[in-house]
């Protein structure tokens, strides 16, 4: 558990390998929101976050995901069951997804098998619908006085909103404003990298939220793969060059017959190309590390040339 800022920390959600996903925990009083959930397995971690501060699930007030993406709300169904006091505050768009999760379910089950979704995800527990909140573009929220405002973000998925903590000048972005990992970081420099996963994602839409969250000035933006970093200007322009960069690799190669094999390739060197810039040497770290989140935005790049 790591502390971000005044009330804030974060914890890895255990989710698919070491610091991967988080899961952030937000203190007012002796009140708790918690953002991003992780998957069923991930309750365990926040339980012992929670108790290591003196804290129980009786002390959560809201939990909620940016999104409902398994990694991120996954989890959902089983926290709630445990914080029984708790409102759920979801995207419009995602809230039937949270309250009947079976089609959830049966997307990812296609994709993984039953066998493997098991062990990714856990039990999807249904939520019910008095519990749910939803956000609206705008939405505020007084959380013991501290505002916590929703935005609505699409382009990585149209159920996505962040969260903007004006108190500490935080943005929770959930995917909208990329990927970066905190031990490929090289003295003090990020690198950054557009998450473009099925089915949604939207290149056009995605630059106009990271955009969005610009407008705000955060002093730091909290992804959720993987903790927070500070969005200066060369950030922004990394994760916008790569919007470009991977939006057109697929539309160059979605058509071809081994589509999903070159468009990973020259991803994957693309990415690597960017770590060596910031002086990272270990390749063979990083193309392991960055393995799935190629595999997942080629995926997600080939249905988007698919469907347009």
């Amino acid at each position: 558990m790591t502390k971000i800022a005044n009330g804030i920390k974060v914890i890895d959600s255990g989710y698919y390998s070491k610091d991967f996903a988080s899961i952030y925990i937000l203190r007012k009083d002796d009140k708790v929101a918690i953002i991003e959930t992780g998957n069923y397995f991930s309750v365990s971690n926040i339980q012992k976050a929670l108790e290591k501060d003196g804290l129980s699930f009786s002390d959560v007030a809201y939990v909620i995901p940016t999104h409902v993406h398994l990694d991120h709300a996954g989890g959902a169904g089983q926290l709630m069951k445990q914080c029984k006091d708790a409102k759920l505050i979801v995207h419009p768009r995602g809230a039937r997804h949270m309250i009947d999760p079976q089609k959830l379910i049966a997307g990812a089950t296609a994709v993984y098998g039953e066998k493997k979704f098991k062990e990714l995800y856990g039990d999807i527990i249904p939520i019910e619908a008095n519990k749910v909140i939803e956000a609206e573009d705008n939405f505020l929220l007084d959380f013991e006085g501290r505002e916590l405002k929703f935005i609505d973000t699409p382009g990585h998925a149209k159920h996505h909103f962040c969260i903007w903590d004006k108190q500490t000048g935080t943005m929770f972005t959930g995917d909208t404003f990329g990927i970066s990992y905190r031990d490929l970081d090289k003295d003090g420099e990020v690198y950054i990298f557009p998450s473009t996963s099925p089915v949604q994602f939207d290149p056009k839409a995605l630059v106009e939220s990271i955009n969005k969250i610009m407008e705000y000035n955060p002093h730091r933006v909290c992804l959720t793969h993987f903790s927070a970093i500070k969005p200066s200007k060369q950030v922004v322009e990394q994760l916008i060059d790569g919007i470009k960069f991977v939006s057109d690799l697929a539309k160059k190669y979605a058509a071809h017959n081994d589509a999903e094999l070159i468009i990973r390739e020259k991803m994957m060197e693309y990415f690597l190309k960017g770590l060596s810039k910031i002086g990272v040497a270990d390749l063979n770290f990083c193309r392991e590390r960055l393995d799935l989140d190629v595999k997942i935005n080629t995926q997600g790049l080939i249905y988007w040339q698919q469907k347009n």
